[in-house]
C-alpha cells in the first residue's frame, strides 16, 4: 500500500471519525465545509486515497465512501480481569465456590496479566506488616498450588486461609510471619492455593 500525505491523512482520519460518530460517511460537501477547501479539491484528495487502497467508493450513490484503511493510531487496549474477592473458608468446600466469595473487583495490568488466574483477599492482622502488608489491604494472589523458598503464599490450613511466607525444611514446612510479635507455622503438609503478586491499598 503506498504511502499517504499528511492532509491526505487528516482527511481520511476525518472520514473515519465521522464514520463512527454517525454511523454513515461524510459527503463530499462536508468534509470540503470541514478543511474548508473546495469540492474538487476534496474530490482529488478521496480519488488519490482510493488509488492508493484507503478509501472506496460508488458514483452512483451518496454517502458511499468507504474506509478501507484506516491510519489512526490506536490505543492499546489494557487488559482487565475480573478477579473473585475471597471472604470466608468454608469447610470442605473447593476454595473459589460461590459460598466462599465476597464479589469479583476488577484490576487492571500489572495487577493482573492476560493468560494467568488470581483471586483476592482482604489482608486481616498484622503478621505481615514488615513486608509492607498492612491490614485491610487487597491480596492479589496467583493461583498456584506450589512455591519455591522465601515466596509469600496463600495456604489453607483446617479450613483458613494464612499469608505467609514459605519454607521448605527437611521434614516439614515453615510459614512465617513478617512481624516478631507472632510465631512461625510448622506443618508437615501444606495445602498451597497462590502466590501473592500484588498488593493494592485504599487510602
Amino acid at each position: 500500500m503506498k504511502q499517504i500525505t499528511e492532509r491526505q491523512k487528516e482527511v481520511l482520519t476525518f472520514i473515519s471519525e465521522f464514520t463512527e460518530e454517525n454511523a454513515y460517511p461524510p459527503t463530499v460537501r462536508e468534509i470540503g465545509d470541514h478543511f474548508q477547501i473546495s469540492l474538487r479539491a476534496v474530490q482529488d484528495h478521496i480519488a488519490a486515497l482510493q488509488k492508493k487502497g484507503f478509501l472506496s467508493q460508488s458514483q452512483k450513490r451518496s454517502r458511499s465512501i468507504k474506509v478501507l484503511s484506516d491510519v489512526r493510531e490506536k490505543e492499546p487496549q489494557l487488559f482487565v480481569g475480573r478477579v473473585p474477592l475471597l471472604g470466608t473458608v468454608a469447610a470442605g468446600k473447593p476454595l473459589l465456590c460461590e459460598e466462599n466469595l465476597d464479589g469479583y473487583v476488577n484490576l487492571t495490568e500489572p495487577f493482573v496479566r492476560p493468560g494467568k488466574s488470581y483471586f483476592a483477599l482482604r489482608v486481616r492482622g498484622t503478621s505481615m506488616i514488615n513486608a509492607g502488608i498492612l491490614e485491610g489491604d487487597l491480596a492479589i494472589v496467583e493461583q498456584s498450588n506450589t512455591a519455591v523458598d522465601g515466596q509469600i503464599i496463600v495456604a489453607v490450613i483446617d479450613d483458613a486461609i494464612t499469608l505467609k511466607r514459605y519454607y521448605k525444611e527437611a521434614t516439614r514446612v515453615r510459614l512465617q510471619p513478617e512481624n516478631p510479635d507472632f510465631q512461625a507455622i510448622y506443618c508437615q503438609d501444606v495445602r498451597i492455593v497462590g502466590i501473592l503478586s500484588n498488593i493494592v491499598r485504599t487510602y
